[in-house]
């Protein structure tokens, strides 16, 4: 059955098998086709395996079936994300946050998608000159070696999709005619495997991301009323005027801090006027000032009330009731009390989404959240769920010792031991992000705890990103030189530098570690720096010259990491 299925998918999940996931999962669709969070599940199973065209496609699919689920743009962001869609990957988690305001997965995913937008716009793409133009075109055309590939269908439209937009090249660095066009284009000879035909690839065409049709805010209309007769018309706005200059008068009362004044101004003004809620709002203000947080929330709700039967601009009511969530915060210091704070606050932020509103919603959020881990804080009991985590371990039951992992964090944070087991944990399920990040924030609540950076070293280790693990494993060994785990890490470092430094790695290892090198921007930097090309050509041509930027310690550590990363071989 679908649920038995869907069982089957989860638990694979949680045990890293994301392969198996999926296959379950779409046992589980094949039976439950309308089933959303189906589709959800085997989106986030593509995710983890780096599949994000697949991610992307069931992600759209669960937002499809379920449009009012806050969950599915958060894997809609997610697979635009991990496909270097940045703008779309900030549309889709904005989305998200406005059925669910206070989702912490949305609000992470939308400063993640942001910072890579702004890291996008500040950095673009260093090779985007070398796909400019016609010149490539002619480029590639005359040079024998990639002049047969222009017959490839699949290979001319890599291109055309990279010429569009140089940021897709990170999608085509695995295949060796583009690394191959590269290196062209560039000047440079990259080492790729000979003497194999590349195999033509299907080429699947991206559909662009639909644009949703831009909604624009209407104010409420009011109904319309009977003319009124000229006297009335006259006696009508004099009141008005004279419910202003209270106003005014209140306004200045209260820049001096004479509130009493103040008060009295407003309270006049409404007197005279009563289709204006502003008096009542800037009445409140004055109760707030004051520390009368009742008498301000009973103005707010007179403001609300009376603005929604007179239909006054949606922003004055939500200024309204942003007053109201304001007077309620400050009374939930000592209520400890913020569910009506952020109830009010998302009202408001209903009638107008104000950028101040939803700043004050995320901090009673925030102060809420703080205020429940004070409560549940208790490091007796997190030592005792560690060591239960502990024994779970010891069993390979790595899903349930992250459990209690996680309930030992909660119940002290400050606790590195926790964020360690539970790295060790998520690399043994082969969650590696999640390993990294828990093992920088035990480095980072202590930087002499030398299990941080073993956890760390092996993380990135597993993640093929040797020289990082070797920095991590040295660093480790400055607070304890005699650790013979950080020694082995180093040890098993250098073997795989050593490795890639001989040429002794397959072509498939090569070439994953080429597409890897290639999407560091140090990388991309030392390849597109007019003096590293020179030296790169004097490699190939000049072996004299060669020898004098040999002697340059910091050409040769460039270059130490273009081998290291199996751009450039040395024979």
């Amino acid at each position: 059955m679908a649920d038995e299925a869907k069982a089957k998918g989860n638990a694979a999940f949680s045990s890293g098998d994301f392969k198996s996931a999926v296959n379950h999962f779409t046992d589980a669709i094949n039976l439950a086709p309308t089933n959303h969070v189906l589709f959800s599940n085997r989106s986030a199973a593509h995710a983890s395996l780096n599949q994000y065209e697949e991610a992307l496609s069931d992600a759209k699919k669960t937002v499809e079936l379920k449009p009012d689920w806050a969950k599915g743009y958060s894997r809609l962001g997610a697979a635009h994300l991990g496909l270097n869609q940045s703008e779309e990957a900030v549309d889709a988690y904005t989305k998200g946050l406005e059925i669910d305001p206070s989702n912490e997965a949305l609000k992470s995913g939308l400063a993640d998608a942001q910072a890579s937008a702004s890291r996008s716009r500040a950095a673009p793409n260093p090779f985007g000159d070398a796909f400019q133009g016609p010149e490539m075109w002619a480029k590639l055309t005359a040079d024998p070696s990639t002049r047969g590939f222009l017959k490839q269908p699949d290979f001319v439209n890599m291109m055309q999709e990279i010429q569009k937009n140089p940021s897709n090249l990170n999608l085509y660095l695995k295949d060796q005619r583009v690394m191959q066009a590269l290196g062209v284009l560039l000047n440079v000879q990259f080492r790729t495997q000979t003497g194999d035909e590349v195999e033509a690839q299907e080429d699947e065409m991206a559909v662009p991301p639909r644009k949703e049709p831009e909604v624009v805010e209407k104010k409420r209309e009011p109904e319309p009323e009977p003319e009124p007769e000229v006297g009335e018309e006259k006696e009508k706005k004099e009141r008005k005027q004279k419910a202003l200059k209270e106003k005014e008068m209140g306004n200045a009362a209260y820049k001096k801090k004479d509130f009493e004044t103040a008060i009295k101004h407003y309270s006049t003004a409404m007197e005279i006027d009563d289709e204006d809620i502003s008096y009542i709002t800037n009445r409140a203000a004055v109760h707030l000032e004051m520390g009368k947080y009742d008498e301000c929330i009973k103005d707010c709700d007179k403001a609300v009330e009376r603005g929604r039967e007179l239909r006054s601009d949606y922003k004055m009511v939500a200024k309204a009731l942003t007053r109201k969530g304001t007077a309620l915060g400050k009374m939930a210091k000592c209520s400890k009390d913020y569910e009506p704070v952020i109830e009010t606050y998302q009202k408001a932020l209903t009638e107008h989404r104000n950028p101040e509103t939803l700043k004050r919603l995320n901090e009673a959020e925030r102060a809420k959240k703080e205020l429940e881990q004070q409560e549940y804080f208790d490091p007796s009991i997190g030592d005792a769920e560690r060591e239960k985590g502990n024994e779970f371990f010891k069993e390979q039951k790595y899903p349930d010792a992250v459990r209690h992992y996680t309930e030992a964090i909660k119940r002290n944070p400050k606790d590195p031991r926790a964020y360690s087991n539970r790295a060790a944990c998520y690399t043994k399920l082969g969650a590696m992000p999640e390993g990294l990040k828990d093992a920088e924030k035990c480095i980072e609540l202590d930087p002499t705890f030398s299990k941080g950076y073993s956890r760390k070293g092996a993380v990135q280790f597993f993640m093929k990103e040797y020289d990082n693990a070797m920095e991590t494993y040295q660093e480790g060994l400055k607070y304890d030189p005699n650790n013979q785990e950080l020694l082995d890490g180093v040890r098993r470092c250098v073997q795989q530098i050593n490795k890639a430094n001989r040429g002794d790695l397959t072509p498939e290892e090569l070439k994953e570690r080429q597409a890897k090198g290639m999407q560091d921007p140090e990388i991309q930097n030392i390849l597109t720096d007019p003096v590293m090309r020179q030296v790169l050509s004097d490699l190939q041509e000049n072996p004299a010259a060669a020898q004098k930027h040999m002697q340059n310690p910091m050409v040769m550590n460039k270059i130490q990491k273009l081998i290291s990363s199996g751009i450039v071989q040395m024979k």
